[in-house]
């Protein structure tokens, strides 16, 4: 008997236009990786008993894990909405806006809000549904947000918005 796993919330459909070039890249990349690891995959079970192979019984679960992913993409990518126009009012935090942000104890933080399926490319990236970017959307320079952190509640100003492609 396994154990019940609730079905985890659906992420936003939202990406930018540079996270969906990047999600169709990993996607044509992995294909590529599967393939070698089939042949390698192939060339390991021929050397024989495969119940102590390691080579194989790695292979194997190299190809799994690279098939989840490819599946998983191939049911993502077509869901997403990309976004690649700024938003009219650019004084309000929306999506794909890089927020700096000054904490209660004076420490300087600057984020981009972007979909849950991009947030592993860029060290400064938020999802949108983070409870930090929730906090923060539709709001305006030197308005403060309060957020519930693992460490308790912070609170934070915004010094600025931005929605530039180049900024870092």
């Amino acid at each position: 008997m396994g154990r019940y796993r609730p079905p985890s919330p659906s992420k936003s459909p939202y990406i930018t236009a540079l996270g969906y070039e990047q999600l169709k890249d990993e996607e044509k990349a992995l294909w590529v990786r599967r393939r070698d690891v089939t042949k390698a995959l192939s060339a390991a079970a021929a050397e024989g008993d495969r119940s102590e192979n390691a080579e194989y019984i790695y292979r194997k679960k190299e190809l799994r894990e690279i098939d989840r992913r490819i599946r998983y993409l191939q049911k993502r990518i077509p869901a997403l909405t990309v976004v690649n126009q700024p938003p009219t009012n650019q004084d309000q935090v929306f999506f794909a806006a890089w927020v700096k942000l000054e904490a209660e104890n004076g420490s300087i933080a600057e984020y981009r809000i972007v979909g849950p399926d991009e947030i592993d490319h860029q060290p400064n990236y938020i999802s949108m549904d983070s409870p930090l970017a929730q906090a923060l959307l539709k709001r305006i320079c030197d308005d403060e947000i309060k957020v519930m952190t693992p460490g308790g509640e912070t609170i934070y100003r915004i010094m600025d918005i931005q929605y530039e492609a180049g900024q870092s």
